[in-house]
């Protein structure tokens, strides 16, 4: 799944500009707003989707070698994570769906658990 179809599934949008593209492939999906389980992830290709909209989250993102994060609930980025996560090669996404719909939409849409 790429980028460009994660933001249709979730009538979202991409918040950063990188120069990973729109078509960068995302294998796995993991929800969570607890970022010491998301430091427990070692797939590769991994879209984290939540709604904990902090530095810490793109730091973490950083940290698991994740490259898309999805923020649910309008959760705004701040100009400090935008700029992060322009820096890491980091896409920041936004929806307006809960963090529980975008996960179920993905999952329905071909995206695979990790676990």
């Amino acid at each position: 799944m790429t980028v460009e179809e994660i933001v249709k599934i979730v009538n979202g949008s991409i918040v950063t500009s990188t120069d990973i593209s729109h078509n960068h492939a995302v294998s796995y999906g993991f929800a969570s707003d607890l970022m010491s389980d998301v430091l427990t992830v070692t797939a590769d290709q991994v879209l984290l989707i939540t709604g904990l909209s902090n530095a810490q989250t793109v730091r973490t993102a950083m940290m698991s070698d994740i490259h898309v994060v999805l923020f649910g609930r309008n959760k705004k980025v701040t100009a400090e994570m935008r700029s992060l996560a322009e820096q890491n090669e980091i896409v920041l996404l936004s929806t307006a769906y809960s963090v529980f719909r975008a996960a179920g939409e993905l999952y329905r849409a071909g995206l695979k658990p990790i676990f």
